[in-house]
């Protein structure tokens, strides 16, 4: 139907180019009649003129002005109508007005005031004389007014006629499709076409017009109707320049009668596809069922409590196929599980073995060190017995893992056990000062968190030590800012360069590649074990622990000092929870 309609509508736009080169011949015609200057003197006589000047007219100016004007075969009649009574008329170019102003269009003329009027007219005969056109065919004429030398007073009416069929080649043309012939509709509904189209076998054209409201529309308007049963489809459009309305009329029926076949070509088409479609869901319903059922089974036993049970064969690179390939797999997996979590749970055992037997171990060497510090204080070694009592606490502590979590002022005391030991290698060089917040004893903290940091302080701070007694002082500090509890390291050793400082900074946090490749560098340059490790793993714990906004930083300055900076949530230990104000 799309393809129909755009032929059709090709044809009008054949048509209307037409119509347009036909104007333009019938205007430039028009225009060569008035501007011939002797025809005009002619027509603007003022007295009778002699025999002698007419006769001149006739066989000069009127032969002549015949013979230009009839080079286009098209044309079929060029007529002066004048009003001026001094004229004589001479056939067939020059009459007077008064024969045609009883005709309707006259007056329609008058009204242009020199603007053409297109009409169209089956009888233009005046005269009825041979040379005359037939009067029993229609013609597209082109009536225009011409004046005096005044350009305001009235001397006639220029008419200039053209065939019907010659206007609309296209519409008349016998040489057309079957199913669609062009219809001119004038301004008074009359319909022009040819009447033996194949079209209007059934209906005439003015019956099938009644179906179709015409428009002013110039663009193409589609409509489609029945006439008792018959479909058509009407295409039209309006040319405003000559008042006519240009209709492509197309039969239906042979359009309807393939769209018939067509659609019971498709039912027919479709059902055999449906029945294929049928028989082959059947075969793939049956290989696909088979299939499943084997894992079906198999899901079975597994469920059952049986893991060795033997998967058959499922092969294909459909969804069966990935399924039964994956299940497989599953099973191999389920099995694996079973047997690691076998060597778990006898690893586990001997886990358990293993630390009865050290914890046997451990009671047995702190008896030990406590016979050792009671012979000490009898033989009156005081430093001896002070060196047992902290180391023994260092190895309680350390050793005696049941949580993560500690209060604050265990952790400092384990420091202060840590310090007191060192201080027999550095001769009590090493002093230890704490200030903290009452509120902050009972602060929570994780094990071991305290000790790393003191234990970098005294490693590096007593090395290059600038202060005058050689004595390195380390302060613990610890106050709540809000819902955190700060707690500062800081010694006054020598410091850290600003480059170094930043790069540690950085390290803390790193990739754990990025950081072996930092801390080979620093292996390499100060030819020893100088990378952060034990901060570094303390950050870690503390992020895992409280999460990213908590954690250590470092400042440090050259020669002067270096403070670690740990930053944890404030909660007292049993609470759980963070406490509020």
């Amino acid at each position: 139907m799309k393809e129909l309609t755009k032929n059709n509508e090709n044809a009008l736009a054949v048509e209307k180019t037409n119509i347009e080169n036909n104007m333009e011949l019938m205007g430039w015609t028009g225009h060569l009649a008035l501007s011939n200057r002797e025809m005009n003197n002619f027509l603007q006589v003022e007295q009778i003129q002699d025999p002698a000047y007419v006769l001149h007219i006739k066989k000069d100016v009127v032969n002549n002005f015949q013979y230009y004007l009839f080079n286009n075969p098209r044309i079929a009649n060029v007529r002066l109508f004048t009003d001026n009574r001094y004229v004589n008329e001479i056939w067939p170019v020059i009459l007077q007005e008064s024969r045609i102003q009883d005709k309707p269009s006259h007056d329609e003329v008058i009204k242009q005031s020199g603007l053409p009027w297109w009409e169209i007219q089956e009888n233009v005969v005046l005269t009825g004389v041979p040379s005359e056109p037939t009067p029993n065919e229609p013609f597209m004429t082109y009536l225009q007014e011409f004046k005096y030398a005044d350009n305001t007073t009235h001397n006639g009416i220029l008419e200039i006629s053209m065939k019907l069929s010659n206007f609309f080649s296209r519409t008349f043309s016998s040489v057309q499709d079957m199913n669609s012939q062009l219809m001119v509709v004038t301004r008074d509904g009359e319909v022009f076409s040819l009447k033996d189209s194949p079209v209007f076998e059934q209906h005439s054209a003015e019956q099938l017009m009644n179906n179709v409201k015409l428009t002013s529309n110039p663009d193409y308007e589609t409509v489609q109707f029945e006439v008792n049963g018959q479909s058509y489809l009407a295409i039209q459009s309006y040319i405003p320049s000559i008042y006519v309305h240009l209709v492509s009329m197309v039969s239906l029926a042979d359009t309807m009668e393939d769209i018939h076949q067509s659609r019971v070509r498709y039912i027919v088409l479709i059902l055999l596809l449906v029945a294929f479609l049928v028989l082959l869901s059947y075969a793939m319903q049956a290989i696909i069922l088979r299939r499943l059922k084997a894992l079906r089974v198999s899901m079975e036993q597994v469920r059952s409590g049986n893991f060795d049970v033997k998967l058959p064969p499922i092969t294909g690179s459909d969804e069966v196929g990935e399924l039964g390939f994956h299940y497989h797999k599953l099973i191999l997996k389920i099995n694996e599980l079973i047997q690691d979590q076998a060597a778990r749970q006898a690893a586990g055992k001997e886990a358990e073995l293993r630390a009865l037997k050290n914890q046997i171990d451990s009671h047995f060497l702190y008896n030990t060190l406590e016979n050792v510090k009671m012979l000490a204080e009898i033989e009156g070694q005081f430093l001896i017995s002070d060196i047992m009592t902290s180391l023994g606490g260092m190895m309680r502590y350390s050793m005696e893992w049941k949580r993560e979590h500690v209060i604050l002022s265990d952790e400092i005391q384990h420091v202060q056990h840590y310090v007191s030991i060192m201080n027999i290698r550095y001769d009590g060089r090493v002093d230890l000062r704490l200030s903290i917040a009452p509120e902050c004893l009972k602060q929570e903290a994780l094990k071991l968190s305290l000790q790393p940091a003191v234990e970098n302080a005294i490693k590096h701070g007593m090395r290059g030590m600038h202060s005058s007694d050689g004595s390195l002082v380390i302060t613990i500090s610890a106050i709540r800012c809000d819902q955190a509890c700060v707690i500062e390291i800081t010694d006054n050793g020598c410091g850290i360069p600003e480059e170094k400082l930043i790069l540690l900074n950085r390290m803390l946090r790193m990739e754990e590649s990025a950081y072996q490749d930092v801390r080979q560098l620093f292996v390499h340059q100060d030819h020893r074990d100088s990378n952060g490790i034990g901060l570094r793993n303390v950050d870690q714990r503390l992020v895992m622990s409280y999460g990213t906004e908590y954690g250590i930083r470092i400042e440090s300055e050259e020669r002067s000092y270096t403070r670690i900076i740990m930053t944890l949530p404030y909660r007292i230990m049993g609470g759980g929870v963070d406490i509020d104000d």
